[in-house]
């Protein structure tokens, strides 16, 4: 007697949108958008709705940094760190034209240029530990949080309360030597500078293919279509990577400067100092006339904060869509620990570094800046020596990319 086995090749059925999460997503999307559209502005408004967007875009492509990182530095695959090539240079390609112009279709616009500083390699390499540590980046950890993951809540927390420390000792950092910032975009012109950023994406990313290929034997794509669904995910890798790259364009035309996260934590932070009565005005950082006038505003007037939100919630969206809302409570002790350790390096770092993986590596590389390309050597030293910290804390290295 003989059996067979049938095989299917049909793509396995989804399950169905959790109605509920995506309903409910949607509405404080909704409401929170007329909110800002009738007490702040249009252009406020179209800036939450450009981080919902965000938000999407990240979760269905899983377009995490920090996984990239590890997956890379741990087993060496490559294709998150390909992907960021990619998005890097279309970033480029539309951003420097507009920053040389100095405005985009009549508006004023400036790009993300920093110094070359000892408090940015520091504030690097403190980022990139804590990429490891806590799980996540800055954008990483809205979105997995907004995602349901619970416990890059609590590293959204010390995230916050670290960029609140970072603020209060900038100052001191800034003593320490640096070179002026330095603008590709000013120093050669936009085309040769374009032309010289492609040079390097195309160099690093047939360096890091290579080393996949000598270690695994073939290469894994960016653009995978099995599978994907546009309105559930998951997305191409290379999807997320072009979506990203036109966001950030949108960004600049919207904010008039490039996509940035951090900033609004330490704001969030002085700001709850403030309703605890707390005298931060007299602090260092704290003290400075738009530092003032940001906490005297409300939040929702605040670019960065609004868009933060935006993309908490554009997560929460298709988190639903792809039903995947799962929030886990147990929460071992070990990992609350590198939750919380992790979350002040990242916040304090930031802080140091004029930005994490957004505004530092990816807004300032898509400026011109070469700070931008300081952040990223330093914070994948940070992320070398984070990996052998995380089994310290119990925390896995998986050799596979994983959300954040």
């Amino acid at each position: 007697m003989t059996t067979s086995t049938l095989v299917s090749t049909q793509e396995p059925v989804k399950p169905p949108a959790q109605t509920r999460v995506v309903v409910a997503a949607l509405a404080v999307m909704l409401l929170l958008a007329v909110a800002i559209n009738q007490t702040v502005s249009t252009r406020m408004a179209l800036l939450f709705a450009t981080g919902s967007a965000l938000g999407i875009v990240l979760y269905h492509a899983m377009f995490g940094f920090t996984s990239a990182f590890r997956v890379l530095l741990a087993d060496g695959r490559s294709a998150g760190f390909r992907a960021q090539m990619v998005m890097l240079g279309v970033a480029c390609l539309l951003i420097f034209p507009a920053l040389a112009n100095g405005s985009l279709f009549g508006q004023a616009v400036t790009g993300f240029v920093s110094p070359l500083s000892v408090s940015v390699a520091v504030g690097a390499f403190l980022f990139g530990v804590g990429m490891q540590m806590g799980g996540g980046c800055a954008s990483g950890t809205l979105f997995a949080a907004g995602g349901g993951n619970t416990r890059m809540f609590v590293t959204l927390l010390f995230f916050i309360i670290g960029s609140v420390i970072g603020i209060t000792h900038l100052g001191w950092w800034q003593t320490l030597p640096a070179h002026a910032p330095v603008s590709l975009v000013k120093s050669f012109g936009w085309p040769l500078a374009l032309a010289m950023n492609i040079a390097v994406f195309v160099i690093a990313y047939r360096i890091v293919a290579r080393i996949e290929r000598a270690r695994h034997g073939v290469v894994a794509p960016v653009l995978t279509i099995r599978g994907a669904s546009w309105l559930r995910g998951p997305w191409p890798l290379l999807a997320g990577a072009v979506g990203l790259a036109v966001l950030n364009f949108m960004t600049l035309y919207l904010a008039g400067r490039p996509w940035g996260i951090t900033s609004a934590f330490g704001l969030w932070g002085g700001m709850a100092l403030q309703a605890m009565q707390v005298p931060i005005e007299t602090w260092s950082g704290y003290s400075s006339p738009a530092m003032q006038q940001a906490l005297a505003a409300p939040v929702l007037a605040d670019t960065t904060s609004v868009m933060d939100f935006g993309i908490m919630l554009g997560a929460l969206l298709a988190a639903g869509l792809a039903c995947k809302f799962k929030p886990e409570w147990s929460i071992s002790g070990k990992h609350l620990l590198a939750s919380a350790i992790g979350g002040l390096l990242l916040g304090y770092g930031a802080r140091l570094a004029y930005g994490c993986n957004i505004g530092a590596f990816f807004s300032g590389i898509a400026s011109g800046s070469l700070h931008g390309w300081m952040w990223i050597v330093f914070a994948l030293i940070g992320n070398w020596a984070g990996l052998y910290l995380r089994p310290l804390f119990n925390l896995p290295v998986p050799v596979r990319a994983s959300a954040c």
